[in-house]
């Protein structure tokens, strides 16, 4: 008789133990920080929990500050990628110089159209042409105008602050129906001149008036105290010295010579010699005068063509400053050594 052969059993492998890796400081949001110190123990090692918001000792466990804003980019995806380029939170940032605050959306035309039927892009066409004629007259009148504030901004080199600002101004103007029985481009004009202004960028009538074709300064100078006077907006008078780093960088001289003038300038609005005078004149000849007791030679015709004013206003502003601040001795030396 044949024993029967024994089943052989299988045998159930077992899973392997996964090692459970530790989380690193960086990966826990704790980050050392340097350059401070425990106002209790004195120690010098202390951390940042970012999760909490904490700065903590480590000798002594004190928290030192809590309840801190994580300025840091927050990354959240739920997408299949999640990585890399694609990890993103939002859109882009809301910018005033945009009509709708870059809010808006717009039916796509380009390559999502033709993976329709046909008849679905006919529908989808049809949409896309609605959608730009419901926008109201206000909201086309504000698409223009911040189309013309990018164009006149590109051209004199503003900050994005100076193109925030002036379409703030104009956002606020056509809501008090300020526009209305006025040009489109003398409003964004003063507009811009205003937030100028208010920043303390230099940017003279003239030069405005070159970015809009068509436009006078007058017209320009009209409508900005209108602006002004309708909005409650406040500003105060130029100072010569917002001009003088700019007229240094253009006639190119160096900054020891912009120093000099910018500690006339101080002289002279002490002792009240400003007063009274055109900024860009007094400007220039301070300019003029630091360049000579620096020894760089600038004629007056340059400086003149740079500060867009005339060769007598320089010299007018130069007898005056020379005088008031008791400078001939100087300038006297100066022409003997050559």
């Amino acid at each position: 008789m044949r024993k029967p052969k024994r089943k052989r059993l299988k045998k159930v492998s077992k899973k392997k133990k996964t090692k459970k890796t530790k989380k690193t400081k960086k990966e826990l949001g704790i980050v050392r920080i340097k350059n401070m110190v425990c106002p209790i123990c004195g120690s010098t090692d202390l951390i940042w929990d970012r999760k909490r918001g904490e700065v903590i000792c480590k000798r002594c466990g004190a928290v030192i500050e809590e309840n801190m804003i994580d300025y840091s980019q927050e990354w959240r995806e739920f997408s299949s990628e999640g990585t890399g380029e694609s990890r993103r939170r939002t859109g882009s940032p809301l910018s005033g110089a945009k009509y709708d605050f870059g809010t808006s959306t717009k039916i796509g035309q380009a390559t999502d159209l033709s993976k329709l039927s046909p008849s679905q892009r006919r529908k989808a066409t049809r949409m896309s042409t609605w959608q730009r004629r419901i926008s109201t007259a206000s909201e086309r009148n504000l698409k223009a105008a911040t189309g013309e504030l990018k164009r006149a901004a590109s051209a004199l080199h503003l900050p994005n602050i100076v193109v925030n600002e002036a379409a703030d101004i104009y956002r606020r103007a056509t809501k008090k129906e300020l526009v209305r029985g006025r040009s489109m481009p003398s409003v964004v004009a003063g507009s811009i001149y205003a937030a100028c202004r208010i920043h303390g960028i230099p940017r003279t009538l003239d030069e405005i008036a070159e970015a809009f074709p068509g436009l006078t300064k007058k017209d320009i100078g009209k409508t900005y105290r209108f602006i002004c006077r309708e909005l409650n907006i406040k500003i105060l008078p130029t100072s010569p010295l917002d001009y003088i780093h700019r007229f240094g960088s253009e006639l190119g001289v160096s900054q020891k010579t912009i120093t000099e003038a910018v500690r006339l300038m101080k002289e002279a609005e002490k002792k009240e010699i400003t007063s009274g005078k055109g900024p860009m004149g007094i400007a220039a000849a301070a300019l003029y005068i630091a360049a000579l007791l620096m020894g760089e030679k600038k004629t007056q015709r340059e400086v003149a063509d740079v500060a867009n004013v005339t060769e007598v206003t320089i010299r007018n502003r130069y007898k005056e400053l020379v005088e008031k601040l008791k400078l001939e001795n100087k300038l006297k030396k100066l022409k003997e050594l050559e």
